[in-house]
């Protein structure tokens, strides 16, 4: 697979990374399945897609220890990239930037993931009532003792919710403040947001900040928390734990309204051939946006995973984007 460098070339991931935040969190509970998701850690590490995303949040805990039951066998093999700055409480998130929490949330993770070292350390969120560069301070402190090796930052949820950019993109401007205060204090290597076909708006605030300073860009949910695979009925509804049930993206409306989109992905993947999925087209549209931008997608199945870095074979021509750029905006969005 394809090489691609986070922060300023020292770091290099396959093109396509593994999202596994499905394997343990926020989606369809019934359907998680621990050796299948194993399965699907597997089968991506075998096809090059060795950037593992996860957070200690996610199960709470539970989605690091099934890494780390791959990692203890094929450590060498993987990037690992994980997460800290929320606390999961009994019914709700909270964000934790203090010191303290972070020392002891690293050391946490790393048990859990069993290695000695984590290649990529993102801050979640923000903590309101923590100076962000006390924050990323702490964090600088554990890439000096060996414990991480560069820093990244999650520009999700910087305003209402997925799709925050919108509305004057009030989301993204508070993020590239914060972008500029932890350079001061310590290299950002990698900045995550939400970015697909249906939210291209990191696109155009976010990337070119990157860009400009060798940053790499993780994209989150590029398949639109897999509405943009396809495989989605509308009206078919959602467990209620499942965090698309609440999500206006998601009503049986929204998703009807979007089938024009899916339809204009079909279309490019048919020119491309019978083996080409949307999902493939979807990811090739995000990798097209530049040569440090990774798709992280979501999956926790071995079939799923394997679509997914076959991905980064399919070339979309000019005219391809072009197409893609004049589809319609999809609707239902947070605001």
């Amino acid at each position: 697979m394809e090489r691609r460098s986070i922060g300023a070339g020292a770091l290099t991931v396959g093109a396509v990374g593994l999202g596994c935040m499905p394997m343990s969190w926020a989606y369809a509970p019934s359907r998680r399945r621990g050796h299948e998701s194993l399965a699907a850690v597997h089968t991506a590490l075998d096809l090059g897609s060795n950037l593992l995303d996860t957070a200690d949040v996610y199960g709470p805990f539970t989605n690091e220890l099934l890494l780390g039951r791959v990692l203890r066998e094929r450590r060498s093999e993987a990037f690992v990239s994980a997460k800290v700055g929320l606390r999961a409480g009994d019914q709700h998130v909270v964000a934790d930037g203090r010191p303290g929490y972070l020392r002891r949330a690293c050391d946490a993770s790393l048990r859990r993931l069993r290695t000695d070292v984590i290649d990529l350390y993102q801050l979640h969120r923000v903590d309101p009532d923590v100076p962000v560069e006390e924050t990323w301070g702490a964090m600088a402190e554990l890439v000096g003792a060996g414990k991480v090796r560069a820093l990244g930052f999650c520009a999700l949820g910087a305003g209402a919710g997925p799709g925050a950019g919108r509305s004057g993109d009030r989301g993204y401007r508070t993020t590239l403040r914060h972008l500029e205060r932890l350079q001061q204090v310590f290299p950002v290597s990698a900045v995550q947001a939400e970015l697909s076909v249906w939210s291209p708006e990191a696109a155009w605030q976010l990337l070119p900040w990157c860009a400009a300073r060798g940053v790499g860009f993780l994209a989150a949910m590029p398949l639109g928390s897999g509405f943009l695979t396809g495989t989605l009925t509308p009206g078919e509804g959602f467990e209620p734990q499942d965090v698309r049930a609440r999500h206006p993206r998601f009503t049986a409306e929204a998703m009807a309204s979007n089938q024009v989109l899916l339809a204009g992905l079909r279309r490019v993947a048919r020119r491309h051939g019978p083996e080409v999925t949307v999902a493939q087209v979807a990811l090739s549209w995000v990798l097209a946006q530049g040569p440090h931008v990774v798709p992280v997608p979501g999956a926790d199945r071995a079939p799923w995973a394997a679509e997914n870095a076959r991905a980064a074979e399919v070339r979309l021509s000019a005219g391809d984007l072009a197409e893609i750029a004049g589809l319609p905006v999809e609707v239902g969005a947070w605001d």
